[in-house]
């Protein structure tokens, strides 16, 4: 084999892997995730997906967001922030997602209820 032969064999791997790391992930259900709202580092909230469109109001001190979640994912509808970059971004559905709004210093990240974290590394 020359070089250039074990080059793209590791390559091709590495894609094998990382896809199926990717495939795995998705298929978490909606029954395995949840939503985490967090301000200022703190957790404050955890909501479920449901079926039917659901909003909620998260007021703090620092300002208003109010979130839209439904079976679909969740996404930001209105906040008192400048500028709106929570709004924009749209819709999250997948565990490891996240919509951060910096100046109302809120973070909502869907987070899984199975435990992925890694027992042994050799």
């Amino acid at each position: 084999m020359k070089k250039g032969d074990i080059i793209v064999i590791f390559t091709l791997i590495i894609i094998f892997c990382f896809s199926f790391v990717y495939i795995n992930k998705s298929f978490i259900t909606t029954e395995d995730k949840y939503i985490s709202v967090q301000v200022n580092g703190e957790e404050i909230k955890q909501i479920t997906f449901g079926k039917e469109k659901k909003v909620y109001p998260i007021r703090t001190s620092f300002g208003l967001n109010i979130l839209e979640v439904d079976n679909d994912g969740v996404r930001v509808i209105e906040a008192s922030c400048p500028d709106k970059l929570d709004v924009k971004f749209g819709k999250i559905n997948k565990v490891g997602q996240a919509i951060i709004c910096m100046p109302n210093r809120l973070v909502i990240q869907i987070k899984s209820r199975q435990n992925n974290d890694l027992d042994v590394v050799n």
